[in-house]
């Protein structure tokens, strides 16, 4: 189900039929190098993923990540989208692109897209929490219009993630 349109993209819910293309994401580099190694090495676990995640978060919350697909040929580039993390009081915004579609803008539409998402769902206050070492994504969340708040550690296993907001 289609959620949010911009001229070059179209976000949609996660389905299981995603599997393969969410397999490839969360073990590319840049998802492991800033998002973290989340143990998905086969299409079971891509499709619990989305299953445990995306959908159960569509249906709990009414929002979740979404696929970022190409309006013009239905590629999908990446996930995008609004979560609600227990170990944080607000909504959160996530994104993560293969790495051949960076620094085209794509991102920056997704995630606008989202926010917007957000706002008309009455969502009143959105953060974002970033690896302390991207600041390519930094950049993007001041653009968006979010700050840095604060550094903080969602699990005591983690590593210091900064809150913007």
């Amino acid at each position: 189900m289609q959620v949010a349109r911009t001229p070059r993209l179209i976000l949609r819910q996660l389905t299981a039929a995603d599997a393969s293309f969410i397999l490839v994401l969360l073990n590319s580099q840049g998802f492991i190098e800033n998002i973290g190694d989340k143990g998905v090495r086969t299409l079971a676990q891509a499709r619990s993923y989305i299953t445990d995640g995306p959908m159960k978060s569509y249906a709990e919350h009414g929002f979740g990540l979404y696929a970022v697909v190409l309006a013009n040929n239905g590629f999908c580039i990446g996930i995008c989208g609004l979560i609600k993390r227990p170990q944080l009081n607000d909504v959160d915004i996530g994104y993560a692109l293969l790495p051949q579609y960076w620094g085209q803008g794509y991102t920056f539409e997704a995630a606008k897209a989202s926010l917007d998402l957000g706002k008309r769902l009455g969502i009143q206050r959105i953060v974002a929490i970033v690896n302390r070492q991207n600041g390519a994504s930094k950049a993007l969340l001041n653009k968006l219009g979010l700050h840095f708040e604060q550094c903080l550690q969602l699990s005591p296993n983690d590593t210091p993630v900064e809150l913007f907001g």
